[in-house]
């Protein structure tokens, strides 16, 4: 049975799962299946600049990703889906889509999520971790440092139960090279 009849859901697999920014009814934790979070896009606006990219989560192809699920009220939701697109879309780098998901209590709702788009600009593919650790270390954006955006999701994956030892590896990659860019720095 899918529960989606007069129910509005989101499904937040980065930031929005420990700041989603608007009210809701319910969060739980949920399962995407098809799509695993990768950190798979350019970013240019809040982890980055035009002339100093950082990198944000997407949900690419492949895998499945762990995260959470919003009930919204009916009433709330023009608010919380506008909010979500000007949130989420300042380079509108993602493709806005429904999503099937499956929530710790076993119920499967359709859930609005915003996928990479392949197609885009600043899609940047599947990268190695090296490659990632070398854009994220030393980027900065409207919001803030890209690696507190990187600290601040492992963190709370932790918190969740998800160990995700991809993100754990990168994170201690970034901070090795955020190390050597600060005793440059100190040494000049």
């Amino acid at each position: 049975m899918t529960a989606t009849d007069g129910q509005r859901w989101v499904f937040g697999y980065g930031s929005l799962m420990w700041r989603p920014g608007f009210t809701y009814l319910e969060r739980q934790p949920a399962t995407l299946h098809g799509r695993r979070r990768a950190f798979c896009i350019y970013s240019v606006h809040h982890r980055g600049t035009p002339e100093r990219r950082g990198l944000v989560l997407g949900l690419a192809r492949g895998g499945s990703t762990r995260g959470a699920a919003f009930r919204i009220d009916e009433p709330d939701w023009v608010r919380t889906h506008a909010y979500l697109r000007e949130r989420e879309q300042p380079t509108e780098t993602y493709v806005e889509a429904r999503v099937a998901v499956r929530l710790a209590d076993g119920r499967r709702v359709t859930a609005l999520s915003f996928l990479s788009d392949v197609a885009h600009p600043q899609w940047a593919g599947a990268l190695s971790l090296e490659r990632q650790a070398d854009l994220i270390a030393g980027a900065r954006g409207l919001s803030g440092r890209n690696i507190d955006y990187l600290s601040d999701l492992v963190s709370h994956l932790r918190a969740e139960g998800v160990h995700d030892r991809s993100m754990e590896a990168l994170l201690v990659m970034v901070e090795a090279r955020e190390a050597a860019l600060a005793h440059r720095a100190a040494a000049s």
